[in-house]
């Protein structure tokens, strides 16, 4: 109590009032709705309680808004943000009554409904039932929304106050403020500019020399100062990690897999630092696409290339996967969570919600995602643990892809395996499908196929049995459809003496290829280390799944892309590829509507602290509009200008007069924008949970900036959570991320969800982050060490005025005002008369780290 009460009088030496910023939270919430709730409603209710039911049972409809909302006899089925007045809760858990009857749904669908709830119960349903209408998609009318017409360079904006830009981005910002009658903030002091420069870029604070240097260029020349400093610090290897970190929150990045089973990822760290030495490097961003989607089906000029681009097919591995066992649509849910990766980061759609039903805002028929599956289907799926793949791939349990030994001779013999693999893989799945189109199984076949052939061979007697009994047409024409869509010519005549010899000789050559092919594999190279990622799996179309049910298939679609967004001629999948390398094409196309306009935003919004677009990840009908609409359009032009360098958009960007703005209120510009949407000022914004971290440690000089050797998650057991300690020295990023186990320095201050897609990251203020500063014993260790840090022996003859000088600068960036000078020098005295000098200078180390202005960015 003793130590608590001095920290907080220590603490009250400093404050920093701010305001802070959030996403919109509807728009997420009914995305949340659409990828979760919607899906089990249709799927397990409907029957039962929709207008269509005929009966509805218990008087509750749960296909509108209010019918949810208004519940049933027994009452309210939910009640927005009360999860415990909400008796849908109830039912799903079988407790008082049960839905659905006697089937109770998964620990995560209850789940889901009871997050949804709390978030407010949000639902874009109206009062009208839409459970048996069908919206129709017109593709044309949908390319006509603002998001899917192609970017163009708009003129300058003309503006008044024509000596305030100092860059092109500039009038674009001032033309706005102008016809708000709004006045730009002055600009920022140097302390201000240094701090935010260092953290925007390397996410970590100035030293005090960096700090007086960049000081003494500013004062020769504002503008020349900045500039050497952006570059300076965009060519340093910490760039690589901060801006990384941002496409790992995106590429929802973890060292396990969550869900039921949260197993390690062993190799996940190999991605980790492939994304942080591709930023590094400045990777062209079509590249860094393209290698994510489809990196193991490009050419290569070395092993180590080979190496890299088969890493950067993690991207589409490390999503978190369900539980295998009796999930009839578990191939189909890691299919559309890669769907969902690849079009909500790059391309700001949300395309999952067409998986059971058209989709209900944007112009995305359910055909159209489930041209994508195809795609997704058609790969395998490596990411060790215990991992099947996509299920019906083939895949080898506990999977991972093998690395190749980093010389000329292994990538020619490695080059010659794939080869060898491709033409027997292709063999065997032509076989396989000669002998399903015949009615015939095949004790090779993948259990997916094997799965298909005894359906075939049952649809076929049930035909053969109607038609010598006269059935029904209707029923006769329904089994013949189902047929087809195998790709089945429905005959009802026993197999003839022809076929049974055709059956024969196929399943001989099946074993001869699967014999070729067993040797192969058993003489594959040896692999110089594993990771992991995706390769060509059986390629073929998808069938939809009716109700997003596997189970339930109806037509086959052919692999495609989304349409509403083509503007080109997309590139043509040939049908022994699965299409992914063309799909990575089209999405890094400059010709794509989506695609550099997408990344501009991303970058807009972790330079101010909200995009030009809000909904950074979706830029659909659901999605906010831009407030700078041809600001966008230019930012997307110059990304593919510069050659997709993310490196030139952020320097073009810092360089300017909006950038370089004060963060300090003005009441006549709050009245007019009180969100600050049209940037009069430059948003303050608190530290992320890796910035504060590594804040810490490098105040307390412990930080170590070298790259940790990949570190080892600790053995897996399924009766005990999976922890790791996040005590070590090295930078944040580097911190291993288990699922449902984060470490709590990171997720009290927001940390983004490592299983979705998380482009901006919420920021809160909640006492447990207070009580964290106070009590945690990291904070209190790293305190001790920047108080022995000051009071190293060198300094012996410094007065205490100087030594908080400098922890100021250490913390803050600046020194302190002469009154927090004489108060802090106060209060060390007054402390040590009762306690020890060092615990004097710990608990002050202390309250600096706990105060709001070493949280917060001006």
């Amino acid at each position: 109590m003793r130590h608590a009460r001095w920290l907080m009088a220590a603490a009250s030496l400093i404050c920093l009032p701010t305001r802070l910023l959030a996403d919109d939270p509807d728009a997420k919430g009914i995305e949340f709705f659409e990828n979760n709730i919607r899906p089990v409603l249709v799927q397990q209710c409907y029957k039962c309680h929709s207008t269509d039911a005929g009966k509805v049972k218990g008087g509750l409809l749960l296909d509108t808004r209010d019918g949810v909302r208004q519940g049933g006899e027994t009452g309210h089925a939910v009640v927005p943000s009360q999860p415990a007045e909400s008796l849908i809760l109830s039912a799903l858990r079988h407790e008082d009554f049960e839905m659905p009857p006697g089937k109770k749904l998964s620990d995560k669908v209850i789940a889901d409904f009871e997050a949804w709830v709390r978030m407010g119960a949000p639902d874009p349903r109206d009062g009208k039932s839409l459970a048996g209408g069908k919206r129709v998609i017109d593709i044309e009318e949908g390319r006509k929304f603002w998001a899917f017409q192609p970017p163009h360079r708009p003129e300058l904006a003309l503006v008044k106050n024509t000596g305030w830009p100092i860059a092109d981005i500039d009038r674009f910002i001032l033309a706005e403020l102008e016809e708000k009658n709004l006045t730009p903030a002055g600009d920022a002091s140097p302390h201000e500019l240094v701090r935010r420069i260092y953290f925007d870029l390397t996410g970590l604070p100035p030293t005090p020399q960096a700090i007086q240097e960049f000081e003494t260029q500013f004062k020769e020349s504002r503008q020349s100062a900045i500039e050497q400093l952006v570059d300076a610090l965009l060519d340093s290897p910490q760039f690589g990690e901060r801006w990384g970190r941002h496409w790992l929150d995106v590429a929802r990045y973890a060292d396990s897999n969550g869900n039921t089973d949260n197993t390690p990822f062993a190799e996940a760290w190999r991605f980790r630092n492939w994304v942080i030495d591709a930023v590094n490097a400045d990777m062209p961003y079509d590249q860094f696409i393209t290698e994510q989607l489809a990196g193991d089906l490009l050419p290569f000029d070395s092993p180590a290339q080979r190496n890299r681009q088969l890493v950067a097919t993690g991207f589409l591995a490390l999503g978190s996967k369900p539980r295998a066992q009796n999930n009839p649509n578990f191939a189909m849910d890691v299919v559309s969570e890669q769907i969902e990766v690849a079009t909500s980061s790059m391309l700001g759609l949300t395309v999952t919600c067409a998986r059971c039903h058209d989709h209900k805002f944007d112009p995305i028929p359910t055909a159209e995602f489930y041209g994508l599956a195809g795609i997704f289907n058609s790969t395998r799926t490596l990411y060790g643990s215990g991992g099947r793949g996509n299920g019906n791939k083939g895949a080898p349990k506990g999977g991972l892809i093998s690395l190749l030994a980093e010389s000329d001779e292994s990538a020619q013999e490695a080059q010659q395996y794939q080869t060898q693999l491709a033409q027997l893989t292709d063999q065997q799945r032509d076989l396989n499908s000669q002998l399903q189109k015949l009615g015939a199984g095949s004790n090779t076949a993948t259990t997916d196929d094997r799965s298909s052939a005894k359906r075939t061979r049952i649809l076929r007697a049930q035909l053969a049995r109607l038609k010598a009994a006269g059935g029904q047409a209707s029923r006769i024409d329904k089994i013949r459809r189902q047929l087809e869509r195998q790709g089945v010519v429905a005959e009802v005549d026993p197999p003839s003496d022809a076929d049974k010899a055709q059956v024969k000789s196929l399943r001989e050559e099946l074993a001869k290829v699967v014999s070729d092919l067993e040797k192969l594999q058993a003489s594959a190279p040896q692999a110089a280390g594993e990771a992991m990622g995706v390769q060509e799996g059986s390629v073929g179309d998808c069938a939809i799944c009716i109700a997003g049910e596997s189970t339930d298939r109806g037509p086959v679609v052919p692999r495609s892309f989304i349409s509403v967004a083509v503007i080109d001629a997309p590139p043509q999948i040939k049908p022994n590829e699965s299409g992914r390398l063309q799909l990575a094409q089209w999405i890094a196309s400059p010709s794509n509507p989506l695609t550099a306009r997408v990344m501009a935003n991303r970058i807009w919004r972790h330079l101010f602290g909200r995009g030009i677009v809000l909904t950074v990840d979706n830029f659909g009908q659901l999605g906010e509009r831009p407030t700078h609409p041809e600001l966008l359009d230019y930012l997307a032009v110059r990304l593919v200008e510069e050659n997709w360098s993310l490196k030139q958009i952020i320097r073009e960007i810092m360089l300017t007069r909006t950038y370089q703005m004060s963060s300090r209120h003005d009441e006549a510009n709050f009245v007019k924008d009180p969100d600050n949407q049209r940037l009069w000022r430059m948003n303050p914004r608190r530290l992320d949970a890796e910035e504060l971290r590594d804040a810490i440690l490098a105040f307390s000089g412990r930080l170590d900036l070298t790259r940790p050797a990949a570190r080892e998650l600790p053995a897996y057991n399924r009766k005990q959570p999976l922890q790791v300690s996040a005590d070590g020295v090295h930078r944040s990023v580097y911190l291993p991320i288990v699922r449902n186990g984060e470490p709590e320095a990171l997720m009290l201050f927001d940390f983004a969800d490592p299983s979705i897609v998380v482009g901006s990251r919420e920021e809160t203020t909640v006492p447990a982050q207070s009580l964290y500063l106070m009590n945690s014993p990291f904070v209190v260790n790293q305190s001790k060490a920047a108080a022995e840090r000051l009071l190293e022996e060198e300094n012996d003859n410094l007065a205490d005025a100087d030594r908080v000088d400098r922890a100021f600068i250490l913390a803050f960036g600046r020194p302190p005002t002469d009154e927090q000078r004489s108060r802090s020098v106060e209060f060390l005295q007054r402390f040590s008369e009762t306690q020890s000098v060092a615990a004097a200078w710990s608990t002050f180390c202390q309250s600096l780290i706990a105060s709001a202005e070493f949280r917060y960015l001006d």
